[in-house]
């Protein structure tokens, strides 16, 4: 069956219009003497289509404003079940699955099987600002076309029960003579235009459509553009590169690449002041308990050129970027931030600059220099050349007697290189090398190398070929390229607001119809202001009338 929407006035509805989109007659209950429903001016939405298909029942899941307050509801519940305890990302360096339980005992516990632990990266959270983006997007899209479409197709002269069955009404003789009926309205027209109506005149004369604030009825679709743009960033930050919160060490002295970056950042110099004893309280000085003043991080930010993934040779380093990070005075250079967050006293050996010599003469062949980080492969030191067979930074034996290593920290740090020179066979003697005394002592250094060992000695002649960081320092490198987005959107979303909030669509029609004046007036919200306005109007024409008369009650 096919339904007729077609008005007496000519104009072609679509199917579902509860108001003729042009004259606003209504098609259901002409006969009634109700209010009428003004809500989007009638026209008909795409989510009260009779009986829908697959793609109109989501379109019309995701256009219903309850389930879009329950997703955020929902959303809601779940952020603040996130901030019940710290997430996993404001840590360093722990376990969740046993510091949960350790910290925060059973809740705890159960807080990370859950996996409330990382709420905000989780799939179920993501999910959630998903549908809430599709939400307003189908929202806006359900409602603003037909609005837009009713707005910009309404004519001057409206329907007589349209008019009469507004919320604000009056109907009445005219106070002038027969033949000046179009000259009333003109004057009319001139009073509502002081009060900024924008006056449209039927050809005839005899109607008129005032309108003023037309596009704050465009103020919550405004609001909605915003909050979509904000989700988007906000989903955006999972992309690879787009977001970065995390802690990394930085030794003193030693380059550290940035994860995920081409960046690398070193610590040239970590420096610190603590409070004197007459600048602390009694309780600290009771405690004994070094209370730290300022700390500062000399960095040195570099941008990697070539070498970058190959993990055999040294990348190649070009700096970039110079500052000393305190706190509250981020590192800042084209959107990575470096925040200085930690600190630790860690000696830690970066490097040796040790001698080989002969044991009987004592003479020196020469030095050469060792990182703790990328020792070289090949080395040199007079007429012996070195070639590094091992490198193990925390030295250890497995049960089988094979050199190990238990960390990549250079806590016990080891070399074992092949030497070819004078006095030694052709293809080269093996020699086991530890930097620190202690660790010769303890791994019986020369008894292990043997024969070499009794006519070759590597070692370090003074402190000034040891190069020893003292402190590590914990920065908080963060990248968020979404962050303008999200800026941009909720300005968005606060203009969508104000617009919304401030000013309050007003529309006045009326017409005359054999000396008899037939005026109706509809408002967003502020009724009282409407009511005052036609009121006013009325009275400078003639016409005396209270404005509470001139609101219908439901």
């Amino acid at each position: 069956m096919i339904q007729n929407t077609k008005c007496e006035c000519g104009h072609q509805n679509h199917v579902g219009t509860v108001l003729c989109e042009s004259c606003g007659k209504p098609l259901y209950d002409d006969n009634g003497t109700a209010l009428l429903e003004m809500k989007y001016d009638g026209v008909a939405r795409r989510s009260q289509r009779e009986n829908p298909g697959i793609l109109d029942k989501v379109w019309n899941f995701f256009s219903s404003v309850k389930i879009a307050i329950y997703l955020i509801v929902i959303t809601l519940i779940g952020s603040a079940l996130g901030t019940i305890y710290p997430q996993e990302n404001t840590f360093l360096n722990i376990d969740p699955s046993v510091y949960y339980k350790e910290t925060y005992g059973t809740t705890g516990y159960i807080y990370y099987l859950l996996g409330l632990s990382h709420t905000f990266e989780s799939w179920w959270f993501i999910t959630l600002l998903f549908m809430i983006g599709t939400s307003l997007v189908v929202c806006s899209l359900d409602r603003v076309l037909p609005l837009y479409r009713a707005l910009n197709k309404q004519q001057v002269r409206k329907h007589l029960s349209f008019i009469l069955r507004q919320k604000v009404a009056y109907t009445g003789a005219l106070p002038v003579e027969s033949g000046q009926e179009q000259e009333w309205v003109k004057q009319a027209a001139q009073t509502l235009t002081k009060q900024r109506y924008k006056v449209h005149l039927s050809e005839d004369g005899t109607a008129l459509l005032a309108e003023k604030y037309r596009f704050s009825r465009w103020g919550p679709y405004i609001n909605h553009i915003g909050l979509i743009i904000f989700l988007m960033a906000v989903l955006m930050r999972s992309i690879p590169g787009w977001h970065m919160d995390q802690h990394v060490a930085f030794p003193e002295g030693q380059a550290v690449k940035i994860p995920e970056t081409n960046y690398y950042l070193k610590n040239e110099k970590f420096t610190i002041e603590f409070y004197g004893d007459e600048e602390l309280s009694p309780e600290f000085r009771a405690k004994k308990q070094d209370v730290p003043k300022i700390y500062e991080t000399k960095a040195v930010l570099y941008t990697c050129t070539a070498q970058c993934d190959d993990p055999t040779k040294d990348p190649v380093l070009t700096e970039v970027h110079r500052q000393d990070i305190i706190v509250n005075k981020p590192l800042n250079y084209e959107g990575l931030m470096a925040y200085q967050f930690d600190f630790k006293s860690n000696p830690m050996l970066l490097a040796v600059k040790p001698s080989l010599k002969n044991r009987q003469t004592g003479e020196v062949y020469g030095s050469f220099e060792l990182s703790m980080d990328r020792p070289a492969e090949q080395l040199q030191a007079g007429p012996y050349e070195l070639k590094l067979r091992g490198y193990y930074p925390e030295f250890s034996l497995d049960s089988k007697g094979v050199p190990i290593t238990l960390s990549n920290e250079p806590k016990v740090p080891a070399f074992i290189f092949t030497i070819k020179g004078p006095g030694l066979q052709a293809q080269g003697e093996p020699y086991l090398y530890f930097p620190r005394q202690v660790d010769k002592e303890n791994f019986r250094q020369d008894e292990i190398n043997g024969a070499i060992g009794q006519k070759l000695d590597i070692s370090v002649g003074s402190m000034q070929d040891v190069t020893i960081s003292e402190w590590i320092s914990y920065l908080n490198i963060r990248i968020d390229k979404a962050m303008p987005l999200v800026w941009i959107g909720a300005a968005i979303s606060m203009i969508g607001l104000i617009m919304g909030f401030y000013w309050h669509h007003r529309r006045v029609w009326l017409r005359i119809d054999n000396g008899k004046l037939s005026l109706g007036a509809h408002t967003n919200k502020n009724w009282f202001g409407i009511r005052k306005e036609v009121a006013s109007m009325l009275q400078k024409n003639g016409i005396p009338v209270d404005d509470k008369s001139l609101e219908k009650k439901e």
